[in-house]
């Protein structure tokens, strides 16, 4: 392409080599380098005046020199009087602090659009935003391009029985992702969730707080109009998923607490409600019979265990003096459970972040899986592989609990951090793993794991390059195509 400049980071320089040569030129010459105190030197060694810049960096395990690193060669660029330049950023850094998780905390990914913006950036181009909203953090045209296109087609191409597969989310803030995928290849969905299970210590505590959670689920709209809709409001948050249960409703005695458990004052008003015909509005009979898509699981130590395995949680509870309710002191008992500005608890649930929690020998968790995966094949998907805790615990939950019978876990970046891979292979759960090559992968890692399978977008942002450059529409490049 004529009047075009390629500049290539040190993050992905074999990717940069690919673009450039689908695109039938070579990497303009640049020179990065670092002073012995760690700071960024570049020089451009080529004309860019009134040049067309591309400039391609992504991320890698020492991201912050990395951002410098573009920021610098941006900025040399737009001294050199380029007339535009684009940066494309297959994995943007920063991507995952796209708002604030606290009072005190920092929206980092818009920070940096607004130094990509001062720096001199005309255009961006990336694949897979965190969160989509993200392109409203810049000031220039953004195109974020999707890797579904490439993974479906390769799904049709290399997995037998994929017309009979589902797709799950591994936590609730995913669900959009896989939605699409799952519209993609006309295929169903599902869900896994992972709670903090509470332990006895705190059972009567949070039936004072909340004592419609306990006794609601399965009664008639008399007791919720007596109770006031007050008391009410935190019961929706335990509506199943539309589609997912079946007709049948759940009896009095398999709710999640039993009546023996609650105080005497709640033990009375359900006792009441005993005589109360066993049929619904509907005209459907109570029956003993879970939802066969819905499956519960323990979760300890980041591991499925089996439903007789001791809790550390409930060990640890019981062992506890004095749980008497009168006795608890009022922060402990009125503690607000933390959750991110806005209103929206799933801040910290759409990545891996709660690692260390999922690890911790003395919690557990109640994992559930909405979603019939029995004898079938399943793709778990998300928009990036970090730390490998929640993808093994739903792998496991689909294959222990669910009765799968392959699994394929599926991201846009591989980030792998620390020893993620090694732990993704040695899961016997997992089948395969399907990634792209927008982050790095060390090739002594990728050479170790047969499981690991590595789509190239070189293809994909060689297009976009050259359209972003005639002015052409990026429309099909979002376009499925069929084989």
């Amino acid at each position: 392409m004529r009047g075009t400049l390629i500049f290539s980071g040190n993050s992905c320089p074999a990717l940069t080599g690919k673009v450039c040569e689908n695109l039938g030129m070579t990497p303009a010459d640049a020179e990065l380098t670092q002073f012995s105190n760690g700071e960024t030197s570049v020089r451009i060694l080529t004309s860019v005046r009134e040049k067309d810049v591309f400039v391609v960096q992504s991320g890698s395990p020492k991201i912050n020199d990395t951002i410098m690193e573009l920021l610098i060669m941006i900025s040399a660029c737009k001294g050199g009087s380029a007339s535009k330049i684009t940066a494309v950023l297959p994995y943007f850094p920063y991507s995952r602090q796209s708002k604030k998780k606290s009072h005190r905390g920092a929206i980092t990914a818009r920070m940096l659009a607004n130094l990509l913006g001062v720096a001199g950036v005309k255009h961006i181009i990336t694949v897979d935003l965190h969160a989509s909203q993200m392109q409203g953090f810049f000031k220039c045209p953004v195109d974020n391009l999707h890797a579904e296109p490439l993974i479906a087609r390769w799904i049709r191409q290399n997995v037998r029985d994929w017309k009979e597969a589902v797709v799950v989310s591994k936590n609730a803030g995913g669900t959009k992702r896989v939605t699409s995928l799952a519209d993609a290849l006309k295929l169903n969905f599902g869900m896994v969730t992972t709670d903090k299970k509470r332990g006895n210590s705190n059972m009567t505590g949070s039936m004072i707080l909340n004592p419609i959670d306990a006794v609601l689920d399965p009664i008639g709209e008399s007791v919720i109009e007596a109770v006031g809709p007050e008391e009410t409001s935190t019961s929706n948050m335990t509506q199943p998923v539309a589609g997912a249960a079946s007709p049948a409703r759940r009896p009095h005695g398999s709710s999640l607490h039993s009546a023996k458990s609650l105080p005497s004052r709640l033990r009375s008003s359900t006792s009441a409600l005993d005589g109360v015909d066993e049929e619904g509005e509907d005209g459907l009979e109570y029956n003993d019979q879970r939802a066969h898509e819905v499956t519960q699981a323990r979760l300890v130590h980041g591991h499925i265990v089996p439903d007789d395995f001791e809790s550390p949680a409930i060990s640890a509870a019981t062992s506890v003096a004095g749980d008497d309710p009168m006795t608890m002191s009022h922060g402990s008992l009125f503690s607000q459970q933390t959750a991110a500005l806005g209103g929206s608890g799933d801040a910290a649930e759409s990545s891996d972040e709660d690692e260390q929690i999922l690890k911790d020998p003395k919690v557990e968790h109640m994992v559930t899986l909405v979603g019939d995966v029995k004898n079938r094949t399943v793709f778990i998907v998300d928009d990036m592989i970090d730390k490998p805790g929640s993808w093994i615990a739903a792998a496991e939950t689909v294959v222990k609990r669910g009765l799968a019978k392959k699994v394929y876990c599926i991201a846009t970046h591989a980030v792998f951090g620390a020893d993620c891979l090694e732990q993704l292979q040695d899961c016997d759960c997992i089948d395969h793993i399907l990634v792209t090559n927008s982050y790095p992968i060390p090739e002594e890692k990728a050479r170790n794991a047969s499981k690991l399978h590595v789509l190239d977008l070189s293809y994909l942002l060689a297009e976009a390059i050259r359209r972003n450059h005639y002015g052409e529409s990026i429309s099909p490049l979002f376009q499925h195509i069929m084989e």
